[in-house]
């Protein structure tokens, strides 16, 4: 059984509608697929009613959150995507992202860089966010790739042109998706090419505060924080999971690069009350 429980669609910073999303999770050989766009659930229906026959989906976001003043990403399954307290906290979260991005944009055109709002605006196409002001910035010519806005020149956290955001504090965002009747994963937790991260000792505090697991298996890990990450999880009793984090052409990593073990996905769906995974 081949599991991927990190994607992104056009609902957010990926390049595929969510309906080509499962399709290609299907061509990619995958068995169950997770849809974790980033603070919305608006790609779900779309995704839901293309689901081809032998796929199954399990819908879920992934929350912009902070500790200890490092920026963090939360992914929750399998939650009630009506839960008030939730749902108001994702609303606050995309409202945010374009007085953010207009900023960006403006530190950016200061600073010389020739791209446009509305540029950016017409690559989002959904929840706009900086993979789209470095999109534009390809395009303009600027930098090579996305990766290389994400730096301390650039747009990256503490960089030139970075302008903060609202982010929900870590321990009210798993105290929130418990709530909703989901399960709090950690995102990429110690993915240091990305930037600053989180101290492993800050990472058995969020277990301690109820997070259920952390996605060790990321293609931003090398194999020693991998295996430190599932020795961790085990320690505590956390899951362990493994994801692509598909971004379609966005970002170099096709479907199904990483997976979670069809036991870790049994422990998931044991922990869930929100919602269910959808099978055709």
């Amino acid at each position: 059984m081949r599991i991927d429980l990190h994607t992104h669609s056009t609902a957010s910073d990926g390049t595929d509608s969510p309906a080509e999303l499962v399709l290609a999770a299907a061509a990619a050989g995958l068995d169950i697929v997770a849809l974790t766009d980033h603070d919305t659930v608006a790609g779900h229906r779309e995704a839901a009613e293309a689901l081809p026959p032998g796929l199954t989906l399990v819908p879920g976001a992934e929350l912009s959150c902070r500790l200890d003043g490092v920026s963090l990403h939360m992914l929750a399954y399998l939650f009630d995507p009506d839960e008030p307290r939730l749902a108001a906290e994702r609303a606050l979260l995309r409202d945010d992202r374009v007085p953010r991005a207009q900023a960006i944009v403006r530190r950016l055109q200061e600073r010389g860089v020739p791209i446009s709002w509305e540029r950016v605006r017409e690559l989002a196409q959904g929840t706009v966010g900086r993979p789209h002001i470095a999109a534009a910035m390809v395009e303009a010519g600027v930098i090579e790739d996305v990766s290389a806005a994400f730096t301390l020149e650039w747009i990256g956290d503490g960089g030139r042109a970075h302008v903060g955001k609202h982010e929900l504090d870590a321990f009210e965002a798993i105290r929130l998706i418990h709530q909703a009747g989901g399960v709090a994963v950690f995102a990429h937790p110690l993915a240091v090419k990305r930037g600053r991260c989180v101290p492993e000792s800050a990472i058995l505090r969020l277990a301690e505060g109820g997070l259920d697991g952390v996605e060790a298996d990321h293609h931003d890990h090398d194999q020693p924080t991998r295996d430190r990450l599932h020795g961790m999880a085990a320690d505590v009793g956390m899951l362990a999971t493994g994801s692509s984090d598909y971004h379609g052409t966005r970002k170099p990593c096709p479907l199904g690069l990483n997976t979670t073990a069809p036991d870790a996905y049994a422990a998931l769906l044991e922990r869930a009350s929100g919602s269910a995974p959808i099978t055709r």
